[in-house]
């Protein structure tokens, strides 16, 4: 009874189901991304030159022939090893977000507070004298050009 043996990268295909579900990366997230990729490429294959990996920038199939070329490994492993680095960003970029969303809704909270505190102490003396706030208004911004004029020389 014959056996059959699929060559490599048919196999790598096979055992890495996720690898299609992956390639959704869109090429201008790729292409805004790279620049924090480039390290995290270099660090896993440091015989590329900076420029060469720069070089291909908003294309994801032209990094990969390039480190293939490079490295000497299968286009689909390497691709592989592209996802697992970009999936580390997205973690990354999640956790952070994650931690910032509490203080971003206590950020929201406090100037909703200052709002509701200052703008009827700010408003009730405008509205009493507007000529006086219009004129001191006027002489504020009077003050600020002549300075902003006077550095310019």
């Amino acid at each position: 009874m014959e056996t059959y043996h699929p060559p490599k990268e048919v196999e790598e295909k096979e055992d890495n189901p996720e690898l299609p579900e992956k390639e959704v990366i869109s090429e201008k997230w790729f292409f805004e991304k790279i620049d924090s990729l480039i390290p995290l490429i270099k660090e896993k294959w440091p015989n590329i030159a900076q420029q060469t990996l720069e070089a291909t920038k908003g294309s994801i199939d032209d990094l990969v022939e390039v480190i293939a070329s490079h490295s000497g490994t299968s286009a689909i492993g390497i691709k592989r090893q592209l996802f697992e680095i970009i999936d580390s960003i997205k973690e990354n970029n999640w956790e952070i977000s994650e931690k910032i969303e509490p203080i971003e809704s206590q950020l929201e909270e406090l100037l909703e507070e200052l709002n509701n505190t200052l703008r009827p102490k700010i408003e009730s003396p405008i509205r009493k004298k507007p000529l006086l706030s219009i004129a001191i208004a006027a002489g504020i911004g009077l003050l600020i050009g002549t300075l902003l004029n006077s550095g310019r020389k």
